[in-house]
C-alpha cells in the first residue's frame, strides 16, 4: 500500500517575540532578537541572568480563573498556539469523524514551575496544602489531553519527551499516523515553559548557557567564533497535519507539504554529542530518503544551531557529509538566534519557520554572526533575511540523549 501524502493547513506559534504567527515571522525577518534580563524571578545567585522569556504573556487574556488553575503554563501555551493553529486551518469539527483526528504534542520538560511552586507550598504549609490539580497539571501528556479536550479530537492522543528532538518526534509520528492510515488530520507541535528558578539553575550547572549578562541580545550566536552557550527560551508552536485528499476536498489553504522524516541516537553520552557527527547525519539522510529527494533538491536547511561549541561544529559536519559539494550552496540558518532554545518544543517553532519560509520565498538570518569561525564555513545567512525560493527544506532538532531528528518539508506542487 503507498503512502499518503501529508500537507500542513495551519500553524500557530508563541515566542519571545510574539503571541501568533504574524509577529513571530515578521520579526524573525527583520532579525530581532527575543532575549533579555529575566523579569519573574531572582537571578542574583544564577550565572545566567537572562533568556527568551514570553514577555507580552498574560494568562487572564485567554483563559478563565476557573481554566487556568488548573493548567500549566506549558499546556495554556500550546492551546493558545493550537487556537491560532486550528482557525488558520478551517476546519469544522462539528464535519469531521472525530475518531480520525488526533493530537500527538512534545514537550521536554513539562509543567517544572507548578513543581517548584508547590513544593515550596508543601514544606512550608503541609502537604494537605498540594492542589488537587497538581498532578493533572505537570504531567506532561496534559497539553495533548487537554487539547483533545478542547477540540474534541478522540482519535490517537499522546506525549514524545525526548529533550530538545520532542517536538519533532511529535511531528515525525504524526506525520506517519495519517501516512499509514490511521488518521486523516493530526493536531502536532511543542511547548515548554522551564525557563523558571530551577530549571535555569540546572542549565547554568551544566554550563551549557551564555553568561553574556551585559548584553543578551547579543548572546545567541549560532555557528559565531565566539559562541558561549545556549539562551533558554519558551514557548509554543502548533500545526495541523492533513491527508492530501482530506485537506483538498474541503478547499483547505496549503501551506506546505510534510515530505519526510529521519530519527536516530547517538548512544555516546546523555548530554553531549558525539563528535563524529554520524547520528545527525543519518537522521538527515534518512528524512531526504523518506521524502524522495536529491541533496541537490534542497535550498535551506534550519539548523538546530544553539550557540554551543559543540553543536555548531557537529551540526556542521553532519551537513558537509550529507550535502556533500551542494552543502557550500545551501542557506543555513538558526531560529534560535532569535527566540533563544525553546528545548522540546524547539522543533516545532523551527518547522513552523520552515513553513513560512517556503510560503513567502523568504528565509530568515542567523543574527549576532559577527566573528566567523574558520572551522565551519558554510552560508549561515548572517544577520539579514533573504529572499529564496524554498523548493524544500530540512529541519534538525538534536537532544540531550543522543537524538536525531530531521524533518523534511517543502512546496505543494499538487
Amino acid at each position: 500500500m503507498s503512502r499518503r501524502r501529508v500537507v500542513i493547513t495551519g500553524v500557530g506559534t508563541i515566542s519571545s517575540l510574539g503571541l501568533n504567527v504574524k509577529t513571530n515571522w515578521s520579526r524573525m525577518l527583520e532579525g530581532h532578537s527575543g532575549a533579555g534580563l529575566i523579569t519573574k524571578f531572582d537571578t542574583s545567585k544564577h550565572t545566567t541572568k537572562f533568556g527568551c522569556e514570553v514577555w507580552d504573556w498574560n494568562e487572564e487574556a485567554h483563559f478563565p480563573k476557573t481554566e487556568s488553575k488548573r493548567l500549566e503554563k506549558f499546556t495554556m501555551f500550546y492551546l493558545v498556539a493550537a487556537d491560532e493553529a486550528m482557525a488558520a486551518s478551517g476546519i469544522d469539527m462539528d464535519r469531521e469523524d472525530r475518531e480520525r483526528v488526533g493530537c500527538i504534542t512534545g514537550t521536554g520538560i513539562g509543567g517544572i514551575d507548578e513543581i517548584e511552586k508547590s513544593k515550596v507550598l508543601q514544606l512550608n504549609r503541609g502537604a494537605n496544602r498540594v492542589s488537587p490539580f497538581f498532578i493533572p497539571k505537570i504531567m506532561a501528556n496534559a497539553m495533548a489531553g487537554q487539547a483533545a479536550i478542547r477540540f474534541g479530537t478522540m482519535g490517537t492522543c499522546y506525549v514524545t519527551s525526548s529533550a530538545c528532538a520532542s517536538a519533532s518526534h511529535a511531528i515525525g509520528v504524526a506525520l506517519r499516523t495519517i501516512q499509514y492510515g490511521e488518521a486523516d488530520v493530526m493536531l502536532t507541535g511543542g511547548s515548554e515553559a522551564a525557563t523558571t528558578p530551577l530549571g535555569l539553575a540546572g542549565f547554568c550547572s551544566l554550563k551549557a548557557t551564555s553568561t553574556r549578562n551585559e548584553d543578551p541580545k547579543r548572546a545567541s550566536r549560532p555557528f559565531d567564533k565566539d559562541r558561549d552557550g545556549f539562551v533558554m527560551g519558551e514557548g509554543a508552536a502548533a500545526l495541523v497535519l492533513e491527508e492530501l485528499e482530506h485537506a483538498k476536498a474541503r478547499g483547505a489553504n496549503i501551506i506546505a507539504e510534510l515530505k519526510g522524516y529521519g530519527s536516530t541516537d547517538d548512544a555516546f553520552h546523555i548530554t553531549a554529542p558525539n563528535e563524529d557527527a554520524d547520528g545527525p547525519s543519518r537522521a538527515m539522510s534518512q528524512a531526504l530518503r523518506d521524502a524522495g529527494l536529491n541533496p541537490e533538491d534542497v535550498q535551506y536547511v534550519n539548523a538546530h544551531g544553539t550557540s554551543t561549541y559543540l553543536n555548531d561544529k557537529i551540526e556542521t559536519a553532519a551537513i558537509k557529509r550529507v550535502f556533500g559539494d551542494h552543502a557550500g550552496k545551501l542557506a543555513v540558518s538558526s531560529t534560535k538566534s532569535m527566540v533563544g532554545h525553546l528545548l522540546g518544543a524547539s522543533g516545532a517553532v523551527e518547522l513552523a519557520a520552515c513553513a513560512m519560509s517556503i510560503r513567502d520565498g523568504s528565509v530568515h538570518p542567523t543574527i549576532n554572526h559577527e566573528t566567523p569561525d574558520p572551522e565551519l564555513d558554510l552560508d549561515y545567512v548572517p544577520n539579514t533575511a533573504r529572499e529564496l525560493r524554498v523548493d524544500n527544506c530540512i529541519s534538525n532538532s538534536l537532544g540531550f540523549g543522543g537524538h536525531n531528528t530531521s524533518l523534511a518539508i517543502g512546496r505543494f506542487t499538487g
